[in-house]
């Protein structure tokens, strides 16, 4: 089982739902950079269940950077850090044990491991297990920070209720960034929430789209083939279980417009390259061109819902039917926007390892 991703900056996830702890390792990360406990607590709150939109399961993420850390900065040697679970209700699960939840790893997950898995909760397959990538990440988003380099996302839509598009990027990624509900318009925020408990009350979930920018990244990033800007990202952001489809641009929307008007103009303007409009989404031919990277994600509704499915017997090979207990979210993609952040920042922080050194985020003395 593989659980390393990068080539330069890397970052490996241990631990399940329902174990002792889970937690992660970066490793290759430049040193000097500060680690501020505070941004890590801020993030983590932001990934954190809030209110009846979310599950139940309260956990305090209390966690210990074991490794890789001296008087508040990084060594440069590997990171380890280390979340304790304390809310499990592992019985939940036990009742339940020879179900295949549909929409879930289970089935997948026995055939690959052969019934050897930790079942409960989903085990390495939870979404318990992005509390480790967003402690991490805020480490790394700090980093890119101190060198002009911004990540913002938003819930572009939930259901078919819709927000409005970016505007100014820099005053709208501070504007989210303390936000545990990351919608840009407060009118859309109140009818989304509204459209989840609704979900809710009917026992059932709701899916969305989030739409990620990222400001700063010099061009040149990247490599034109199978290490491209779009792959690399992709492959990050296929981490997340809930996500089903991304787009970079215009995306999909290049379909149904001419090359005339997909064609990003290029002008120079106060020394500086840039395109007047950015329907690729800062990346031609799989490198950064220095424009804002632009991505939309499309999160499938929660799995867990507690109507009555049809389903497998996975012991006995038989037809059965299951109705889930538990505590579950009737919507993730609040909680999914800092795991996204945080993925989109060990990818950018890859890439400039890769291109400028393991020392390009060490302050400059």
């Amino acid at each position: 089982m593989k659980n390393i991703l990068g080539s330069n900056l890397t970052l490996t996830l241990f631990g399940e739902s329902h174990g002792e702890a889970i937690g992660a390792v970066i490793d290759g990360i430049s040193p000097g950079i500060k680690v501020d406990r505070n941004e890590i607590d801020r993030m983590l709150t932001l990934r954190r269940p809030a209110g009846l939109i979310s599950t139940q399961r309260k956990e305090q993420d209390e966690y210990s950077i074991v490794s890789g850390v001296f008087e508040g900065r990084t060594t440069g040697t590997p990171i380890c850090i280390i979340i304790q679970n304390s809310s499990q209700h592992s019985k939940d699960y036990s009742k339940t044990r020879s179900l295949a939840r549909p929409g879930h790893a289970d089935y997948a997950a026995y055939c690959k491991y052969h019934g050897y898995e930790d079942y409960r909760g989903g085990g390495h397959f939870s979404g318990r297990i992005t509390a480790a990538i967003v402690a991490a990440g805020a480490i790394i988003i700090s980093a890119l920070k101190a060198k002009g380099i911004e990540i913002g996302s938003h819930i572009l839509r939930l259901a078919d209720i819709c927000d409005r598009d970016f505007g100014n990027y820099s005053d709208d990624i501070k504007y989210l960034s303390d936000k545990t509900f990351p919608v840009l318009s407060k009118e859309a925020a109140e009818r989304m929430n509204a459209r989840i408990l609704k979900a809710r009350e009917e026992c059932d979930s709701v899916g969305g789209i989030l739409e990620t920018v990222i400001t700063g990244l010099p061009a040149g990033l990247g490599e034109p083939w199978f290490e491209s800007v779009e792959s690399k990202i992709s492959q990050a952001m296929f981490a997340v279980g809930g996500v089903k489809g991304i787009e970079f641009g215009k995306g999909f929307g290049m379909a149904d417009i001419c090359g005339s008007e997909a064609n990003d103009p290029f002008r120079a303007e106060n020394d500086k390259i840039i395109t007047t409009t950015n329907n690729n989404g800062g990346i031609n031919g799989g490198i950064t061109n220095g424009m804002p990277i632009i991505f939309r994600l499309a999160v499938k509704p929660t799995p867990s819902i507690y109507k009555k499915q049809e389903t497998i017997d996975i012991f006995k090979k038989e037809n059965a039917d299951i109705e889930i207990e538990g505590r579950h979210d009737p919507c993730i993609v609040h909680r999914a926007r800092i795991v996204v952040d945080s993925l989109a920042a060990f990818t950018c922080a890859d890439m400039l390892i890769g291109r400028y050194g393991t020392d390009y985020f060490t302050p400059e003395e």
